[in-house]
């Protein structure tokens, strides 16, 4: 690649990581496999860059990038095997002993079934539109709409009895 080119690459990545590893990390609960996603996401950018110039919309194009390769990686049967036992989620707690409300909301939300954890970390934590949450997850505007109804009723439910587990 010509060194234009790859300094150009260089300060659109700096400038991006941590948006994209937010958001990897926000689909897949791990900040490991979040930077293998993200990193997997950026190589095949690198690779793709000569000819990034045709791309409209860049930040959506490597968005929709990085969502695809966590995708990917849930879909591989390594991901579904636990290497070491997960550390127990203790809550933090405040002066007045009342659980961070994000620690709450996190362990609610990895609580979802993958499809509905989708499209909420995709509408509310990403602010994207429904029809662009479609077009990334490939479904239906209806689709995106009644699982995300369902969801924020299961997260209300369980937020509301965090000592309950789901069905």
């Amino acid at each position: 690649m010509r060194p234009d080119l790859e300094h150009d690459y260089v300060e659109y990545v700096r400038s991006r990581i941590p948006r994209l590893h937010r958001v990897a990390f926000l689909v897949l609960g791990d900040g490991d496999r979040a930077d293998d996603a993200v990193q997997n996401a950026l190589t095949v950018l690198y690779r793709r860059w000569r000819r990034i110039a045709e791309v409209e919309h860049l930040d959506a194009y490597v968005h929709t990038m990085v969502v695809r390769a966590c995708l990917a990686d849930r879909r591989r049967p390594w991901a579904r095997v636990a290497l070491v036992d997960p550390p127990p989620d203790v809550a933090a707690a405040s002066g007045e002993g009342r659980v961070d409300d994000a620690l709450l909301v996190r362990q609610a939300l990895h609580r979802l079934p993958e499809g509905q954890r989708m499209v909420v970390t995709l509408r509310y934590l990403c602010d994207l539109p429904v029809a662009e949450v479609a077009r990334i997850l490939g479904l239906a505007e209806g689709t995106v709409k009644s699982r995300t109804a369902t969801a924020l009723q299961t997260l209300r439910r369980v937020i509301a009895h965090p000592e309950r587990s789901l069905p």
